[in-house]
């Protein structure tokens, strides 16, 4: 089966890498079933099945789906579903259950499958995913870092995320031009006490301009002797981390 360049495709092509990343599930006991985006060819699915827990998997690529009715109709707890993921609403199939978000994520829609987690907060503890390295690094990165960005903030305020390893091109076909990551993400335990809208709107403008302060981005929103006085406003966006924007947040509706 060929890759398709319009669905982001790239086929892992290592069993151990994907028995790796699928055994990472194990590690959570708060999930009741695993939803599994993109399965393609079923490099991580062989290994997802064999948990006893319900496994959805969402594929876009019609072509793809007889092939995986074909090799995995024997297993009575999967589920294939043919849809768009981003167009897909998890709970329509587990109304109720907590679930794992893995895959071998299509880099075209891998950042919207990131921040879907957004959407899915209450329900999904943990993200087990291969992202392109670029993108894993900027979702995972501390503040102060080069890759820390609006998506880092944004992200984080719900979730905390590491890194497990690193892949090089010739593990996928066809290769990408692009190393890729396998992250971790899981959910906080317990979240900032701010609204999370006001906390986005604050993140997005800051970082609209990365390379301005503070003072010059957000800094109209608030009393200008505060602007004045407080350290925060001195300061560049991708240097302050969740806590840090969290508290203009709440300065800003004081």
């Amino acid at each position: 089966m060929k890759a398709r360049k319009s669905y982001g495709q790239h086929f892992l092509n290592k069993p151990e890498v994907a028995q790796t990343t699928a055994s990472y599930v194990k590690d959570y006991e708060n999930i009741d079933c695993i939803v599994e985006v993109g399965p393609g060819m079923g490099a991580l699915t062989r290994y997802l099945v064999q948990y006893p827990m319900p496994l959805l998997a969402i594929e876009a690529d019609k072509n793809l789906i007889p092939f995986l009715y074909n090799n995995f109709n024997n297993h009575s707890n999967l589920k294939i579903v043919h849809a768009d993921y981003l167009k897909f609403d998890v709970r329509s199939v587990y109304p109720e259950k907590s679930f794992a978000l893995v895959g071998n994520f299509p880099y075209n829609i891998s950042s919207q499958i990131v921040m879907s987690l957004i959407e899915y907060r209450l329900h999904c503890p943990v993200l087990i995913g291969m992202f392109q390295k670029e993108l894993a690094d900027r979702v995972i990165a501390p503040p102060g870092s080069k890759t820390y960005g609006a998506i880092s903030a944004l992200i984080q305020f719900y979730y905390e995320g590491h890194k497990k390893f690193n892949l090089d091109p010739g593990s996928f076909n066809p290769p990408p031009k692009v190393k890729s990551s396998v992250i971790v993400l899981e959910r906080r335990t317990s979240f900032p006490k701010v609204e999370y809208k006001s906390y986005r709107r604050l993140v997005k403008m800051a970082f609209g301009q990365r390379r301005k302060k503070i003072r010059n981005t957000i800094g109209h929103l608030f009393h200008q002797d505060l602007v004045a006085e407080n350290g925060y406003f001195q300061q560049r966006p991708e240097q302050l981390g969740v806590e840090d924007f969290v508290e203009l947040v709440k300065l800003l509706n004081e």
